[in-house]
């Protein structure tokens, strides 16, 4: 009776240790290692803020290059539209005003 109720428990127990065994090694396959993504690379200057140095954007760290690029651009159609579009509301209300 004793070996009927121990069977059952011992094999438990060495499923749980080879499924633990299981679990640790794909959590160790899944921590993240970085190897060499944060060495710098000897051969490029290196890349500064934009602040640093303006006129130079090939020396602009990639996400100053995008800020810069969108803002440029940005004030660039919004500039655009002020220019084209001055003066067209102005000559509505005014006729707005006129006809009352």
């Amino acid at each position: 009776m004793a070996a009927r109720i121990a069977a059952p428990a011992s094999q438990a127990a060495s499923f749980t240790r080879i499924f633990s065994q299981q679990l640790s090694n794909q959590a160790a396959y899944l921590i993240h290692h970085r190897g060499l993504a944060g060495a710098a690379d000897h051969h490029v200057p290196p890349r500064v803020n934009f602040w640093q140095d303006p006129m130079n954007p090939s020396k602009w760290k990639d996400e100053h290059f995008v800020i810069v690029s969108l803002s440029g651009w940005g004030l660039l159609f919004f500039g655009g539209y002020k220019f084209f579009t001055r003066g067209k509301g102005k000559k509505e209300e005014k006729l707005a005003e006129a006809s009352h």
